[in-house]
């Protein structure tokens, strides 16, 4: 066993390479002060990087979603140009409409790359982009009296795209312009041509649209309710899924979790050889904390450890409670050195902890680590780390201990 602690250094044999440069490199710390505004640092610099992460994912989704309405302009194009080749559109609105939807999307597209949206109340510009569409769609049914065909059906795929993020009463009115804007087209046809038949056509066409755009918008209503329904339940299970994973005093991951979370990483490992570490932490003395400070106390304590260790581990670290005041910290893809330098921190964090005045002694934890051995069981792995936790308990407590065949096979790959 090899054992580091507040008065000693981890001895190893010069070939042994436990304190090389570590993929989570550690600083000392030196005060009790200093730990807690790291411990801080460390938490806001997490909620800024996943306050970016998710900033992103939502970009990335508005951009594919702007991509789906370039895709149906595209097909709106296409309609067009077959028009044009049996002589129904003429060539300036054929080009017309290919410089209006081009650029329109090149914009809305300019607008997610560059964050522009983000100003707006809607970032995700959903009534600007269908307005836009429905305008180009106009224009061309007012330039070219043919595109009316295609009129209707690319109405209704506009309208879906606005369909779950927009209210009611936003539809009714993207409705409503709709209907006023083709009956402006009616007219203007009506008083330029004064065509009867095309009159009749053009009003049947409106007939239908005041008909069944209605209906769409009821159906749009209730499908958004459903939508609204559906999410705020998956919202809930999600919500029962965490709560079943987390401890219910303390927020960590719970034994259950844990358990699972080893077991999986062990596959992992096995898969792709990558070195996986296991750490078995005990708070030392902890009867004497609820002596000291009553269970309510030593539920704080409890409680403290588990924030000051969440914050001083890594994105991809899984710490849990496995019982009492027993705790574990899975580390994948971590050699033993890092696994070490993790370690003596929380371990140097609470040792150096600031309870102001509520304990009369110092809270000092314990810590057993291995790295896997191929090929062992899960039970194994876990028993080779408890006795190592339990030889720093005989040890004197307040100290790492490295389990002796992790460092024989540590060396043994040197």
């Amino acid at each position: 066993m090899q054992h580091t602690g507040e008065h000693h250094a981890m001895p190893a044999p010069d070939n042994a390479p436990l304190h090389t440069a570590a993929s989570d490199p550690v600083t000392p710390l030196h005060g009790a002060g200093s730990k807690s505004a790291k411990s801080a640092k460390i938490h806001v610099v997490r909620a800024r990087r996943q306050t970016i992460l998710n900033h992103r994912n939502r970009q990335n989704a508005r951009l594919q979603r702007l991509l789906l309405i370039g895709l149906f302009g595209l097909f709106y194009l296409v309609g067009v140009a077959v028009f044009y080749m049996h002589g129904l559109v003429d060539q300036v609105a054929l080009t017309t409409a290919t410089v209006l939807i081009t650029s329109t999307v090149s914009l809305f597209y300019l607008c997610f790359l560059t964050g522009w949206n983000n100003r707006a109340r809607e970032k995700n510009l959903r009534v600007p982009i269908s307005l836009c569409a429905i305008g180009i769609m106009l224009l061309l049914s007012y330039m070219a009296p043919a595109t009316q065909i295609l009129f209707t059906p690319f109405l209704f795929l506009t309208m879906t795209f606005v369909l779950h993020r927009v209210s009611p009463k936003m539809m009714f009115m993207l409705t409503i312009t709709t209907l006023c804007g083709y009956l402006l087209v009616i007219v203007v046809h009506y008083l330029e041509f004064r065509d009867w038949a095309m009159l009749q056509l053009e009003g049947a066409l409106l007939l239908s649209l005041l008909l069944t755009l209605p209906g769409f918008v009821v159906l749009a209503s209730r499908m958004q309710q459903l939508h609204n329904a559906l999410f705020k339940a998956a919202r809930k299970i999600k919500d029962i899924e965490e709560d079943a994973q987390r401890d219910v005093l303390l927020g960590c991951y719970n034994r259950r979790y844990i358990v699972a979370a080893l077991e999986q990483q062990k596959r992992m490992a096995d898969e792709s050889g990558a070195p996986l570490c296991l750490a078995v932490i005990d708070l030392d003395h902890f009867k004497r904390v609820n002596d000291e400070a009553g269970h309510l106390g030593g539920d704080e304590v409890l409680r403290t450890f588990a924030r000051v260790a969440e914050g001083n581990v890594r994105k991809q670290d899984i710490f849990g409670r496995y019982g009492g005041e027993e705790f574990l910290l899975v580390l994948p893809e971590t050699p033993l050195s890092a696994a070490l330098n993790i370690s003596e921190r929380i371990r140097t964090q609470i040792e150096h902890y600031d309870w102001q005045g509520k304990l009369h002694h110092r809270v000092t934890i314990s810590i057993g680590l291995t790295q896997y051995i191929a090929g062992e069981s899960v039970l194994d792995l876990f028993s080779r780390t408890d006795t190592a936790m339990y030889t720093a308990k005989q040890n004197g407590r307040n100290q790492v201990v490295v389990e002796g065949a992790a460092v024989e096979a540590v060396m043994a790959r040197v």
